[in-house]
């Protein structure tokens, strides 16, 4: 897939303008009706409320712009250079605005709070004195926080560093501009290695609405999250043999300098492993890639002991920065238990959650009282472990249905056995399935946010050859949360829940025509999974 070079033609013109006054429209919307500290109003009367119906306008209008300028140019832009200053362009009027989309931002700065103050930011920050708990989205007032000891470190940095509610949001802003920038300077080298441009990889995951919203304008930890994956696989295979039928590595791509100074395969190995850790520190989402990041540190033929040489470093850094982390911030495992309450909130975008407010209401119609929300989580959680494990041996063996997912044209690539030198297609295949694992992770979550889109958007965009599967329901996303942080889901929860059953019904006898084999594999070894965990 070559990448274009040369003068920026006219519809790149249009592109980077049209987006910009996208941006500019989502500014003017926050400063009319965002994310502000007041509370919101509340359901539909945001519509009609006095500035609140201009603010739903001018996002609605800035949404339509930035969506159709990033999906205009997602089979590739002019240059990384190109891409890099229109992204610079758009992110700055949101930088300036209020927070759009999400209150998260002030729980995160409640959290800071108790913890620089001494409390347990996993108690919950409602009756710990912090002086901004009406800002806070009173469904998460009480529910601790389920982000690892890492970013809430950092939030009591910010808090310290912000002297203030306005200082503290904008050093938290700060923070996930931080892990945008690590991806934009370590994304494009592991897109060469997998085989693909730089640019598009750059521009499906930076310029994306969801990403300029929900962690520009919003500051979520996700940004940083992501920007920790990224840098850590980009670290492991940056430090390998040299990569067979990959592009050369580029400005910001690796390679020979980049390897005499950090040591040599073993050390980049474990700084990766560093990384990633630090990336389970701020939200435990990211161990799901710990297993391909082991596979992608293999260089030559796959063979078990290969993989113990090379995936030790990774596991070995990664579970260190997990201890230094939980030790250092003083929290302990405590993050770990506040991970339960994360499914709080009942809501159809949840394919799981979904499928239980289904059983609910047809249980209600027939007479019958039904917890069926529980049980959907549960059995949700026990496909995504099948899932993950047939996938991770699908990467491992180098071929199956992954790779035709994959592939350019959906058939199998077939992978020669290296020696010595890992091949684009074994950098590929190891970062897609981490993409993939990451987006079953959040399809199979209980609760789900537009920014969780985020977590496999910038693995798929520097590994997948075909992306509109994964780009249609980012695009579709964009448009759930209304700038004061009002989400569509909540206000249309029946039909929103029989449309969603109905997407997944229609997607699962597709999935089952189309591959007749990925169902009963994977039931087969959830069930397996299941019996492990009675025992």
């Amino acid at each position: 897939m070559p990448e274009r070079t040369g003068t920026t033609g006219a519809r790149h013109h249009l592109i980077r303008w049209t987006g910009l006054s996208g941006a500019v429209a989502l500014a003017i919307a926050g400063f009319l009706g965002g994310a502000l500290p007041d509370p919101p109003a509340a359901g539909w009367a945001v519509f009609t409320s006095g500035r609140g119906a201009l603010s739903v306008l001018a996002w609605l209008a800035g949404t339509a712009a930035l969506v159709w300028a990033w999906w205009s140019a997602r089979h590739g832009v002019p240059s990384v250079r190109w891409a890099l200053v229109t992204v610079g362009l758009w992110a700055l009027p949101l930088l300036v605005a209020p927070p759009l989309a999400s209150r998260d931002i002030y729980s995160y700065a409640c959290q800071g709070w108790v913890y620089r103050a001494g409390g347990d930011p996993y108690g919950g920050v409602a009756g710990q004195g912090c002086p901004w708990i009406d800002a806070v989205a009173p469904l998460w007032r009480d529910s601790p926080a389920p982000y690892g000891p890492v970013f809430v470190w950092l939030a009591g940095l910010a808090v310290t560093v912000g002297a203030g509610l306005t200082g503290t949001v904008l050093v938290l802003r700060l923070f996930a501009v931080a892990g945008l920038l690590l991806i934009a300077l370590t994304l494009p080298g592991l897109a060469r290695r997998c085989g693909l441009p730089a640019g598009r990889a750059l521009w499906l995951t930076l310029a994306c609405p969801v990403v300029l919203v929900h962690l520009v304008s919003g500051g979520h930890n996700d940004a940083l999250m992501v920007g920790l994956l990224v840098a850590g696989l980009w670290t492991i295979v940056a430090g390998a043999a040299p990569v067979s039928g990959a592009a050369p590595p580029g400005r910001f791509g690796g390679g020979p300098l980049f390897t005499r100074f950090a040591g040599g395969p073993l050390f980049t190995r474990f700084a990766g492993g560093l990384l990633l850790g630090l990336a389970v520190g701020v939200k435990a989402t990211a161990l799901v890639v710990l297993p391909f990041a082991a596979v992608l540190a293999v260089s030559g033929p796959r063979r078990p002991a290969a993989l113990v040489r090379a995936g030790a470093p990774v596991l070995l850094g990664a579970a260190a920065a997990v201890a230094a982390a939980s030790a250092g911030s003083g929290l302990g495992l405590g993050w770990v238990a506040g991970l339960a309450r994360s499914g709080d909130s009942r809501q159809w975008t949840s394919p799981p959650t979904a499928v239980g407010l289904l059983a609910e209401y047809l249980g209600r119609a027939v007479g019958v009282q039904l917890s069926a929300v529980g049980v959907a989580r549960v059995v949700a959680l026990a496909l995504l472990a099948g899932f993950l494990v047939v996938s991770w041996w699908w990467v491992w063996r180098g071929g199956g249905p992954l790779a035709a997912w994959r592939s350019n044209d959906g058939r199998a690539v077939p992978v020669p056995e290296s020696s010595g030198a890992t091949s684009t297609q074994d950098c590929g295949l190891a970062v897609y399935g981490a993409g993939t694992a990451l987006a079953a992770t959040l399809v199979a979550a209980p609760v789900f946010y537009p920014w969780y889109l985020v977590w496999p958007l910038a693995l798929l965009a520097a590994a997948a050859y075909r992306t509109q599967w994964f780009l249609l329901p980012v695009a579709v996303c964009c448009f759930l949360v209304l700038p004061d942080g009002s989400g569509i889901a909540a206000m249309t929860k029946a039909p929103g829940t029989f449309a969603m059953c109905g997407l997944i019904a229609v997607l699962v006898v597709r999935t089952a025509t189309r591959s007749p084999t990925i169902l009963p594999a994977i039931l087969r070894l959830s069930r397996r999974f299941v019996g492990i965990v009675r025992r």
